[in-house]
């Protein structure tokens, strides 16, 4: 598709979409917990037709990165680590948030002058959590982590020819283990519900398409 193409059926949808009226009102929200580490939301709404409903629940999380990294024999690296919310280790992409210069853990970046790069921050989490390296890496899309109840984006990159550079830098509540998967590997533990990140899943499933 050609880039006068896709303006052309990007502007027809965008003409579809107008005067849907589908927005929602916020009325009335309190902080649940409002920590450094999240701020957990309640909030009122009103639906376009008037009527108000709530508790709707929401929570703020900073913006973070995934990266599909391949090394020079193909082979995918990616880390096992334990994941609280589903109370198992869980196999997935080099990963981690985009730091922000007031330190905090929540908030997607947009109400602070200068968070972090994405890329250098994909760069960052490669090596710290891996000890690998590249110096060929694409861009592949920015997406809503969860649209539903957060307000935090996932940046997706890959990254080819990966080289070890040292050993791994992890934080003090990081503790996981680097493991390389064929693309078959892989998957295979897509499709048996072992590969347990969606976001990483869709990760794969760009890097694959080029």
């Amino acid at each position: 598709m050609n880039i006068e193409t896709g303006d052309k059926k990007g502007k027809n949808m965008a003409a579809q979409n107008e005067g849907e009226k589908l927005e929602w009102k916020e009325i009335r929200m309190e902080h649940v917990v409002q920590d450094e580490w999240i701020d957990f939301r309640r909030s009122a709404y009103q639906f376009p037709d008037g009527k108000v409903f709530e508790p709707f629940y929401s929570y703020s999380r900073k913006d973070y990165v995934v990266v599909v990294a391949a090394d020079e024999e193909g082979k995918y690296l990616c880390v096992r680590q334990f994941r609280q919310g589903i109370r198992e280790v869980t196999t997935e992409f080099p990963a981690g948030g985009i730091e922000r210069p007031d330190g905090r853990e929540y908030g997607n970046g947009k109400d602070v002058e200068e968070p972090e790069d994405a890329l250098m921050a994909a760069k960052r989490e490669l090596l710290e959590e891996t000890g690998y390296v590249s110096e060929e890496w694409r861009y592949l899309l920015t997406v809503p982590s969860n649209a539903t109840m957060a307000d935090n984006y996932a940046h997706i990159f890959a990254a080819e020819n990966c080289k070890k550079l040292g050993e791994q830098n992890l934080d003090e509540t990081e503790f996981l283990h680097v493991r390389k998967y064929s693309p078959e590997e892989i998957e295979e533990m897509i499709g048996q519900g072992k590969f347990q990140q969606a976001i990483h899943i869709m990760a794969w499933l760009l890097a694959k398409r080029g």
